[in-house]
């Protein structure tokens, strides 16, 4: 996207968020983009040498996660986050960490004869999955659902009105303005899920969690704990000794020695000009961890080094599971792609994701490790990803 192309639609004054009260910034937008379909606006076309009339509709919204509760009316925190799956899924509130977690809600997403269905020790201790996911909703269903809550009033106290069954039923907290454009229910895709953002989180938590970065990893105490409570896995239950609880390590954490050879081996990467940044430079040895990494940082590590990094430093089926997830990011990013290709993708990343289940702990699985299920579907619809993610916005964000 070429920098003459770029252009500020609106600015949003204040240095907080807006949440809910961004409909009132986007008011002018809508207004100018429902003229534009109705009536036109009048353009003079150079090549012909005279006027035209003018017609333009908005096919969808870049934005990150956050932002899309924002400008969608579904929030995207709790159990609900997913706005595909919205109240049809199973994710749950951990005991002992205290987040909601999305872990064991793939396979139902599994063809029904798939082996991980039945499996009772892996996932959740005891259950079988035999429900079905359903189909999402279409945009003319979405708008007969959320019409019926209604408009809430903007402002101060726009944050407290609640929609009964708020988290618990629905997650809808508002009739986003986008839907009085009149051709907004008929789009297939109206908000896109950023693979910027989503690919970023994601490698944060397998790394900081295989590489055991303190602070920041999902394996802990608490998630011991939990799993001993969700889980059947007896090589990671706490030993308690007296006064004391030692915490087994982890098949899928690096022994120190090992960390440090991860560490070193990033001091001395080097890449092709312009392939990527100096990752060399944000390794701090001494204190084993990774400063400053960007988000195109991220993007090169999880497709790229992710599967070089830890190939013979872990066992196989985590390296494997591992490998699968950074080539699913390389494929879902390709500019070409045909409908088999996607078809495959969509398969796949239900299967890698249920291999990750089967491998880290719960607290790991926050709404970023389920999100990527629906990425395939989006690129089917939407088209290659490089023309629906955050980074032509952020690398030109001077603000």
């Amino acid at each position: 996207m070429k920098p003459e192309f770029m252009f500020l639609s609106m600015v949003i004054p204040g240095p907080s968020s807006p949440g809910q009260n961004i409909d009132v910034s986007l008011r002018p937008l809508i207004d100018e983009l429902t003229q534009w379909w109705s009536s036109g606006a009048l353009t003079y076309d150079i090549s012909r040498k005279q006027n035209f009339v003018m017609r333009a509709a908005l096919m969808w919204t870049i934005n990150d996660f956050p932002a899309y509760g924002m400008v969608s009316g579904w929030s995207t925190h709790g159990k609900l986050a997913c706005p595909y799956c919205m109240e049809n899924n199973k994710a749950f509130m951990l005991t002992n960490g205290v987040k909601d977690s999305f872990f064991d809600c793939r396979r139902r997403f599994l063809p029904h004869n798939h082996r991980y269905r039945k499996n009772r020790k892996d996932f959740f201790v005891g259950r079988v999955e035999n429900d079905v996911a359903l189909l999402c909703l279409s945009g003319e269903e979405l708008f007969d659902v959320v019409s019926k809550y209604g408009d809430i009033v903007f402002g101060v106290q726009s944050g407290k009105q609640k929609f009964p069954g708020l988290s618990l039923t629905h997650n809808w907290v508002k009739q986003s303005i986008f839907w009085e454009l009149p051709y907004w229910k008929t789009n297939l895709l109206r908000h896109n899920f950023d693979v910027m953002h989503i690919e970023k989180n994601v490698f944060e938590n397998i790394f900081n969690t295989v590489m055991d970065v303190k602070g920041k990893t999902k394996e802990n105490i608490k998630a011991r704990l939990d799993i001993a409570l969700f889980c059947n896995r007896k090589n990671m239950k706490l030993v308690c000794d007296g006064s004391r609880v030692a915490k087994p390590r982890a098949s899928f954490m690096l022994e120190k020695n090992a960390q440090l050879l991860v560490y070193k081996w990033l001091t001395s990467l080097r890449f092709p000009d312009g392939h990527a940044s100096n990752i060399s430079r944000l390794v701090k040895t001494e204190e084993c961890r990774l400063y400053g990494m960007k988000s195109h940082d991220c993007h090169v590590f999880m497709q790229t080094l992710i599967p070089l990094a830890f190939r013979d430093l872990l066992p196989k089926g985590i390296w494997d599971a591992l490998t699968e997830i950074s080539h699913f990011f390389r494929d879902i990013c390709s500019s070409k792609l045909n409908v088999n290709h996607i078809e495959r993708l969509k398969k796949n990343i239900i299967e890698t994701v249920c291999k990750l289940e089967m491998i880290f702990p719960p607290s790991f699985f926050d709404s970023m490790e389920h999100l990527p299920i629906h990425l395939p579907f989006e690129v089917k619809v939407g088209g290659s990803v490089h023309y629906r993610w955050m980074y032509p916005f952020e690398r030109l964000d001077i603000t």
